[in-house]
């Protein structure tokens, strides 16, 4: 039976003719390097269920089951279920706030779907759908590119789920979303003709937009969000107040200095991080920074750097245009995550919800990205389908 079972994943495989010499080896040791990195900084946190040792190599584990997984799934294949991909998607995502089974979080935000077993947050997987839904979309429109209906479908496609996303009060992930739909928008060849009018108006909208979040009485932003931004931008009368976290985490990240606490005093030093909350996932860079210090530092975001340069490279030598469109939109969800979480700890942008991509902890952003690691890969080892050039011209696409 298992012999059977053998022949027939190898028949599977060897029908898609894959260029296997192009399997991307280094991107999935970065991967797995930085999956050892966080499960080695959790198991240093006081944080119950999350250091165990057990916990982590089934973490481990896991993250290259899935990467290999995708890895050999077509991702013309996945494409083909998009429709009900899609749809499965954002019944999730509406789920969280209006089903019984979704949970609310202490900032009175429904992000979580309680299964019982697990809890998982649909946000994360709804982007990779995001992503494969406006690749095949575009393909689908490329005959039609110039046309502004393409622009407003394509933003249709997007900010469905994402409007479900925001009444979580997942401000966070709802912008990441619109930052794909926007890096893919300029990506697709939809031209400026179509762009410029849009940009024109969506600049005094936003400006309005901005205006009006402050308000008495504003409806589009909950009550701690609006705090956070207020307290961003000013520090000084928050300090004790909707700053105190991100002020802690600075004092945290200051003090780790070049080496980090860990080569520098070893195990038996005080830890400022233990003063900051959510340090296993939201603020997981605080306790890497006092750890490693400013050289540790450099080191991961060297790691980090090279899956975003990874990215817009298959990018450029995408098979197809599909392919194309897929590795622009993951090679900007990950880089504008990671800007965000950072950013968030070093008390550059407001505090956010934004887990660090592969070094924080959690199951939906680890099912999330290496699923895109996977289908990165999957881009990588296509066979030729003709050009070798995937930024052909428009209106001429593979």
């Amino acid at each position: 039976m298992l012999n059977k079972v053998k022949a027939s994943i190898y028949r599977w495989l060897t029908s898609k003719r894959y260029n296997w010499r192009n399997y991307d080896i280094s991107l999935v040791v970065v991967v797995l390097s930085l999956s050892l990195i966080s499960s080695y900084v959790l198991s240093l946190l006081n944080v119950q269920n999350v250091g165990s040792l057990k916990r982590q190599i089934v973490t481990v584990i896991a993250s290259l089951f899935i990467i290999a997984l995708f890895s050999v799934i077509d991702y013309h294949s996945l494409c083909a279920y998009i429709p009900i991909l899609y749809i499965i998607a954002t019944i999730m995502v509406a789920a969280t706030r209006f089903s019984p089974i979704g949970t609310k979080g202490v900032t009175d935000s429904y992000r979580w779907l309680d299964f019982k077993i697990i809890t998982f947050q649909p946000s994360e997987v709804c982007k990779i759908v995001v992503i494969l839904s406006l690749a095949a979309f575009f393909v689908y429109r490329k005959e039609k590119l110039q046309r502004f209906s393409t622009f407003f479908l394509a933003c249709l496609i997007a900010l469905v789920p994402t409007a479900f996303i925001f009444v979580q009060s997942d401000l966070s992930s709802s912008v990441v979303i619109v930052i794909i739909l926007a890096m893919m928008l300029l990506s697709s060849g939809i031209g400026r003709k179509v762009l410029g009018p849009v940009a024109a108006v969506l600049v005094p909208v936003s400006g309005f937009l901005v205006w009006y979040i402050f308000q008495p009485n504003q409806k589009l932003l909950s009550g701690y969000q609006l705090n956070r931004i207020t307290g961003f931008l000013n520090p000084d009368s928050q300090a004790l107040g909707t700053m105190y976290q991100q002020n802690n985490s600075v004092l945290s990240i200051a003090s780790g200095r070049l080496y980090g606490k860990r080569l520098l005093e070893g195990a038996s030093g005080s830890r400022n991080y233990l003063s900051v909350d959510v340090i296993e996932s939201d603020f997981i860079w605080t306790p890497i920074s006092e750890e490693f210090g400013f050289a540790g530092c450099m080191f991961i975001l060297a790691l980090l750097s090279v899956i975003i340069i990874k990215c817009f490279l298959a990018a450029k030598r995408a098979k197809d245009y599909l392919g194309m469109m897929i590795a622009i939109g993951i090679g900007s969800m990950f880089c504008f995550q990671i800007f965000f979480n950072i950013g968030v700890a070093t008390s550059i942008l407001p505090n956010t919800g934004l887990p660090l991509p592969f070094l924080s902890n959690g199951l939906s952003s680890l099912l999330s990205n290496m699923m895109a690691i996977g289908i990165l890969i999957n881009i990588g080892i296509q066979p030729n389908r003709g050009s070798n050039s995937s930024f052909a011209d428009s209106n001429g696409f593979d």
